[in-house]
């Protein structure tokens, strides 16, 4: 079955910042945190302190992987140019999303020139207080509220075809904003919102989770993806037990037409090997074949690979 990976990250040089403050390559796959978190960042194999485009593309093709959705995070720092430059190279299997920090004095002209110098047309908003933009920024801010990322908000909207990325992180943390995609989506009807890691689910808060999917259930521009819930629920179990529940619920208030299958490699691959988070879905049977040909492949097609933005990376070659 044709499978589009929805979350995957690249990482040229690891330039991870959070509110550990900044990550360092150790080799053998691992990095530390400047508080002196360790961490192992890539899986055996993959690389020594980097997974670049040609590990990538190694790692997809042993796995029948058709294409993948390269987005950014602040775990590995942001690899805006990277990605813009594996998409030219390859663009039959990658489609690519920047990000910017709005905080950064000259935000808008990084935007202006990512949209439309380099073709972006996703941008990824990495704000979760645990591993993004609320950990190293303050005071808290709200997407559908502050300035700053209205002005974003205003600048994409305009170019056709646009997807917005959001990881608000768990429901304990100040980023956690399920609502503010509510209003989002309501604002921006022409932009497509894809809520990543099925907005951090917790079994014994399935409730939560439902009163979440319902909230967005009547707009049919926000999506979820389901990367790294493995991680999320604490799963090392194959074929992850907790990870089908929530799939099932979500399934049953949003609908699988609106499901993204991702891995969030390379380092959710460090917790379950590449092979078991491809295939889980197929194995657990919770899904029809037509249910799982669009979450492993369909949908992502839809929003991220669309025509508009295929164009835009056309236009954009050589820059």
């Amino acid at each position: 079955m044709k499978k589009i990976d929805g979350h995957l990250h690249l990482v040229q040089v690891i330039a991870g910042l959070n509110g550990k403050g900044r990550l360092n390559a150790l080799g053998n796959g691992e990095a530390i945190w400047d508080d002196g978190t360790k961490i192992k960042l890539i899986p055996d194999g993959w690389g020594d302190s980097n997974f670049t485009v040609n590990s990538a593309l190694k790692v997809l093709t042993e796995n029948q992987i058709d294409k993948a959705v390269l987005l950014q995070g602040s775990l590995n720092g942001y690899q805006n140019y990277y990605t813009y430059q594996a998409v030219q190279s390859y663009p039959d299997r990658f489609i690519g999303a920047f990000a910017v920090d709005p905080f950064a004095k000259n935000y808008l002209e990084i935007v202006q020139r990512h949209v439309e110098e380099l073709g972006f047309r996703a941008i990824k908003f990495e704000i979760s207080e645990g591993g993004g933009l609320h950990g190293y920024h303050q005071p808290p801010f709200r997407l559908d509220q502050d300035a700053r990322v209205t002005k974003i908000f205003d600048i994409i909207s305009q170019y056709p075809g646009f997807t917005v990325a959001i990881d608000y992180g768990a429901e304990e943390q100040v980023s956690h904003q399920p609502e503010a995609v509510t209003h989002l989506a309501q604002r921006y009807p022409d932009l497509d919102f894809v809520v990543c890691h099925l907005s951090f689910p917790n079994v014994d808060r399935l409730d939560y989770l439902k009163a979440t999917l319902q909230q967005w259930q009547p707009y049919a521009n926000i999506y979820t993806d389901i990367a790294a819930i493995q991680d999320i629920l604490g799963e090392t179990t194959y074929p992850f037990v907790k990870s089908q529940q929530v799939v099932t619920l979500a399934k049953e208030v949003l609908g699988a037409k609106r499901l993204i299958w991702g891995t969030d490699s390379p380092w959710s691959a460090t917790f379950n090997c590449y092979d078991h988070l491809a295939n889980w879905l197929e194995e657990s049977q919770i899904l029809t074949d037509d249910e799982l040909a669009d979450v492993l492949y369909n949908n992502a097609e839809k929003v991220y690979f669309k025509p508009t933005a295929i164009e835009a990376v056309r236009q954009s070659r050589g820059k």
